[in-house]
């Protein structure tokens, strides 16, 4: 397919068209980064710190322990952590070890849980004590072999270590007693009587998976995405020449995005152990901790979601914080307004861009220049040595500057494919090329833009709607703080739009009010028929809104009705 590359006129100097990618595992950054940086203080969380030689020493040890447990190259470890210093030194002791990482969420039921590692395969588990009773209740009904328990207040500072399991047993009602026996093991006993010895494990980078990275969920049943060590070697370099103006060994990030998640895990973790940046590190997003811990520890680098930096905006209290010393933040795994942008910019002073990525490429594929010139409401261009195309809908063939179509995508970080599961991978993959499912088109200069998800397009009347323009509108009404706008059931139209809508504290407004503003910015056919007002809407970990929850509760409340 002849690729058209507008977008690498418009790059500035200091970003290169092509980079020469290291022919090694992902781990080996944190050894390089030991070495080089070995006092230099690696993780912050909650008044407790660990340099780089700290986590790159402890993670051995995890690793050794793992190999003693019969653990061999290839195996599927599941990591269910929250954002913590032991998610950080379990992911890489996995990789040490040869093992391959599942990234699970915390958050998961039981049903779920089980889902997740029947289906991955995983041989063992790192999880946290209150966690740890979902976990055995489904032990059984997988391949589990052992389970490894951390506590959060291992790695808490004096005397929060000490109080913290009184808040836990009060917040969560239960104290869990594990011995170190059996399948049970406690990861600070690992620590305390493991080597830190480097393990020889044969890996071939380009073909050797370091990742079973599982999507969303938000389509039917998760789908393993198959990460090598290439495809995260490849996008984490991709980002250090993306964000050429930070500087090796001076940053500090913010780690809110969860490392479960794959853009967390590769713009914050991974990146950061690749340059030498200390992590902040917060276990779950909550507006006014952020806010303190920014005004604290003044991090330099933020990427997050929307979600967050609405969160931010709207916190009565924004205005008794210092956001300044926020330098570079890339926005992802949801659309960012404009007004959001705008709006974070001149608080902190920073630069606040939209970027574009996806389970399936590591994730990161497109974002627009944090210094330079950059096109509101566009996901900016291809990163270094990542092709996109815009493809026909009826002909699968590119189509001209401008038209939408099907936005396809080929790098050294696409994935190998999906786990166990060649006929989506086929139809996924096509000679290369990932299929995304987002419709988009790209401008004259290399810019793209995504109006909406293939199944969440909009067919009312004849005419296609693209839910994200609507909420582009709804969101610039001064009294919204939320938006998402879904096609449900009419049976005149065949689908009609609605408008689900969270209003910004203290505000009051009409369905009428609304309609008055979108009729202003959007032509008739577009403008949302119902509206519901929300006080939050659903949402993943990261911050996507969830608009098939919406769309299920659409139709259970007509086929009560009916």
């Amino acid at each position: 397919m002849e690729v058209v590359r507008p977008w690498l006129d418009n790059y500035p100097e200091e970003i290169p068209h092509h980079i020469e990618y290291d022919n090694i595992p992902i781990q080996t950054y944190l050894k390089n980064t030991a070495q080089e940086f070995p006092q230099k203080i690696a993780i912050h969380f909650q008044g407790k710190e660990l340099t780089f030689s700290e986590v790159y020493e402890e993670s051995l040890k995890l690793g050794n322990y793992l190999v003693q447990l019969g653990l061999t190259k290839g195996d599927r470890v599941a990591i269910m952590l929250p954002n913590c210093p032991q998610g950080v030194i379990a992911y890489y002791g996995v990789l040490f070890a040869g093992g391959i990482v599942v990234q699970t969420n915390p958050l998961y039921t039981e049903r779920e849980l089980e889902y997740h590692l029947q289906d991955s395969g995983s041989k063992l588990i790192i999880t946290l004590d209150i966690l740890f009773p979902r976990v055995s209740k489904v032990k059984a009904l997988t391949m589990l072999e052992h389970i490894i328990v951390t506590e959060i207040k291992d790695y808490l500072p004096f005397p929060k270590n000490l109080i913290y399991p009184f808040i836990q047993k009060k917040q969560y009602g239960i104290v869990v007693k594990i011995e170190h026996e059996g399948a049970n093991h406690l990861l600070r006993e690992i620590i305390n009587t493991s080597v830190a010895r480097e393990i020889e494990v044969e890996i071939d980078p380009a073909e050797d998976l370091a990742l079973l990275q599982y999507t969303g969920g938000t389509t039917g049943f998760p789908k393993g995405v198959m990460l090598t060590h290439r495809n995260l070697v490849a996008n984490t370099l991709m980002c250090s020449k993306w964000m050429y103006k930070c500087k090796k060994g001076e940053e500090v990030v913010l780690a809110i995005l969860p490392f479960f998640h794959v853009y967390g895990m590769t713009t914050v973790m991974n990146l950061s152990i690749m340059m030498a940046a200390k992590m902040i590190l917060l276990p779950k997003f909550d507006a006014g901790d952020t806010l303190k811990t920014i005004h604290k520890l003044k991090p330099t680098l933020f990427p997050g979601a929307p979600t967050m930096y609405i969160g931010l905006l709207n916190h009565p209290d924004l205005k008794k914080y210092n956001l300044s010393s926020i330098d570079s933040c890339i926005s992802g795994s949801a659309a960012l307004p404009i007004e959001v942008q705008e709006q974070f910019e001149k608080i902190t002073g920073g630069k606040l861009v939209e970027g574009y990525g996806l389970s399936e490429a590591s994730p990161v594929t497109h974002a627009n220049l944090l210094w330079g010139h950059r096109v509101n409401g566009s996901i900016g261009m291809p990163w270094p040595d990542t092709d996109a195309v815009v493809l026909s809908l009826e002909t699968g063939e590119p189509v001209e500057i401008g038209e939408i179509g099907e936005i396809a995508i080929k790098g050294p970080q696409i994935m190998k494919g999906y786990w166990n599961k060649p006929e989506e991978t086929e139809a996924t993959l096509r000679d290369g090329w990932l299929l995304t499912g987002d419709l988009g088109y790209m401008d004259e200069n290399g810019y793209f833009y995504v109006v909406d998800r293939k199944k969440d397009m909009i067919i009312a009347g004849g005419f296609n709607i693209y839910p994200r323009e609507v909420e582009e509108v709804l969101f610039e009404h001064e009294k919204v703080q939320e938006a998402v706008v879904a096609g449900i059931p009419d049976p005149y139209r065949g689908e009609t739009v609605k408008a689900y809508v969270v209003l910004k504290e203290g505000q009051q407004c009409t369905e009428e009010e609304l309609d008055k503003h979108c009729r202003k910015h959007l032509a008739s056919y577009k403008v949302p028929r119902v509206y519901e007002f929300k006080t939050e809407l659903p949402k993943t970990i990261v911050g996507k809104v969830l608009r098939r929850v919406l769309v299920e509760e659409e139709k259970e409340k007509l086929s009560k009705i009916n």
